[in-house]
């Protein structure tokens, strides 16, 4: 099944989501619905808040399906180190149209579970440590244009507006 994304300015995509405490068959469907989802979407990452459903549920495929082993399901991650700073364009499908230059660590170590609800620990850096990082903000309530000057923000937002009513 394909999810629409939910598009900014709607109120899941700014509040924390829930830790999911059930890892069921209902759960790995979701989890291939978000994967679907994301791709017909053209993207490389998802967080279920961005369908609609506040869960701590992210999936991730830098790859855009060029190499099944790449794609990562995120599932209750934490972060539990994290080093340097790397400066990047971002976009995001809850803002389609939208890219600004966003200021993200460098690497990332995490903590997961995948939808089998087997923990895992992984260590992130360059395109894939973005991805990450960006959809772990998702599941904190945090978009992307938060991590901006907040003047840049609103000039980015009310042309972005602009452009969404025209």
């Amino acid at each position: 099944m394909i999810y629409s994304i939910v598009k900014f300015g709607d109120p899941v995509l700014e509040i924390p989501a829930a830790e999911v405490t059930s890892f069921d068959d209902g759960l790995k469907k979701l989890v291939e619905d978000m994967f679907e989802s994301m791709y017909a979407a053209r993207g490389v990452g998802l967080a279920a808040p961005q369908i609609g459903i506040s869960k701590r549920i992210a999936v991730v495929d830098v790859t855009f399906k060029e190499d099944p082993d790449a794609r990562l399901v995120l599932i209750n991650p934490v972060i539990i180190s994290k080093e340097g700073r790397q400066r990047s364009s971002e976009g995001c499908l809850s803002i389609p149209g939208l890219y600004t230059d966003v200021v993200r660590s460098s690497w990332v170590r995490i903590q997961a579970w995948n939808a089998r609800g087997r923990p895992f620990s992984l260590t992130a850096d360059g395109y894939l440590g973005r991805v990450i990082q960006h959809e772990f903000d998702h599941l904190n309530g945090i978009l992307f244009i938060d991590r901006i000057d907040p003047k840049k923000k609103q000039r980015l937002l009310a042309g972005y507006e602009a452009k969404v009513e025209a």
